[in-house]
C-alpha cells in the first residue's frame, strides 16, 4: 500500500468539488452533441466552457503531449480516439466522451457515451450492458473488498450479456496525478488482488465490444479500435472508499434520482 495515495479529508473535498465540476461539463454537452457535429467542435465547446464557465483545466490537455482536452471514441473506437473537425456524428452513431478536470491540484475523469439518433437495437444492447457493466463494479467496492472483486464483476456481467471485454486498459488511481496506483481492471477472480481502504480514490472505466476483445492503435498513435471492427463502448466515474462503501464523485444528475445506486438503468440517450 505504499504507493496508494490514500486521500486526507482535505483531498476528499477537492476531489469531491472535481467530480461535481466535470458532472456539470456532460450536462453542458447533453444539449451540445447531435447529428452534424463534429467531434473537434465537441471538443472546444467543452474547452471553453471549463476554462471560461468552471475556471477549471482541462487535465488531459498536455498529459503525455496529448493535444486535447478530451477523447471522442466513435463506433468502433474502443478509447482514446482524437477529435476531428473532418469528422462530424451521424445518424446511428454511438459515440464516447471522456473528459478529466483538474480544480485546485486534483483530477477527477468520467466518460459518458450518447446514442446518435437511431440506433440499432445491438447498439444500444451494448452501451446499456456496458452501463450497467460498470455499476456491477462500483457496487462492491468498500473497504475490505479487493481489486478482483471490482474486475469479476464487470466482467462476469459484459460475458452474460455476450460480449467481451477490452484487457489492454483499464482503470486507475486518481487525484494530484491523472494516473496513480492502483490499476483497476475489469477482470479477474473474486477475492483476489488488492484490498481496498477507506480513502483510496480511482477510476472504474470498462471498455466492452461487440465482438471478440482483440484492439488495435490506429495510425495517428491515439486511437484504439476493435480489430474486427464491430462497435465498442464504454463509461466511467471516480470513486472516493468510503467508510461503509463507495461515493461515485462524478455522479451526474441524471443518476442521482435512482438513489445514487445506478442499477439497471441507462442515461445514454437518443440525441
Amino acid at each position: 500500500m505504499n504507493n496508494i495515495r490514500v486521500k486526507t479529508a482535505r483531498e476528499q473535498t477537492l476531489m469531491r468539488d472535481a467530480g461535481r465540476l466535470l458532472s456539470r461539463v456532460f450536462a453542458m454537452l447533453d444539449s451540445v452533441i447531435s447529428p452534424g457535429i463534429s467531434t473537434m467542435e465537441i471538443n472546444d465547446r467543452a474547452e471553453a466552457f471549463i476554462v471560461g464557465q468552471l475556471r477549471a483545466r482541462p487535465a488531459s490537455k498536455g498529459q503525455y503531449n496529448y493535444p486535447y482536452a478530451l477523447n471522442t471514441s466513435v463506433n468502433d473506437a474502443v478509447c482514446h480516439g482524437l477529435p476531428q473537425r473532418s469528422l462530424r456524428l451521424r445518424n446511428g452513431d454511438i459515440v464516447n466522451v471522456d473528459i478529466t478536470l483538474e480544480k485546485s491540484g486534483y483530477i477527477a475523469d468520467a466518460s459518458k457515451m450518447y446514442m446518435v439518433g437511431r440506433v440499432t437495437s445491438r447498439a444500444k444492447k451494448l452501451v446499456h450492458c456496458c452501463y450497467n457493466a460498470l455499476w456491477a463494479g462500483i457496487h462492491v467496492v468498500k473497504p475490505g473488498a479487493t481489486l478482483g472483486d471490482i474486475g469479476h464483476a464487470i466482467q462476469n456481467h459484459a460475458e452474460r450479456g455476450g460480449f467481451s471485454v477490452v484487457r489492454e486498459y483499464c482503470g486507475h488511481g486518481i487525484g494530484r496525478e491523472m494516473h496513480e496506483a492502483p490499476q483497476i481492471l475489469h477482470y479477474g477472480r473474486a477475492g483476489t488482488g488488492l484490498v481496498l481502504r477507506e480513502g483510496m480514490t480511482f477510476t472504474i472505466e470498462p471498455m466492452i465490444n461487440q465482438g471478440n476483445r482483440k484492439t488495435k492503435v490506429k495510425k495517428d498513435g491515439w486511437t484504439v479500435v476493435t480489430r474486427d471492427g464491430k462497435l465498442s463502448a464504454q463509461w466511467e466515474h471516480t470513486l472516493l472508499v468510503t467508510d461503509r462503501g463507495c461515493e461515485v464523485l462524478t455522479l451526474r444528475e441524471e443518476e442521482k434520482s435512482n438513489d445514487n445506486t445506478g442499477s439497471q438503468r441507462t442515461p445514454a440517450r437518443a440525441v
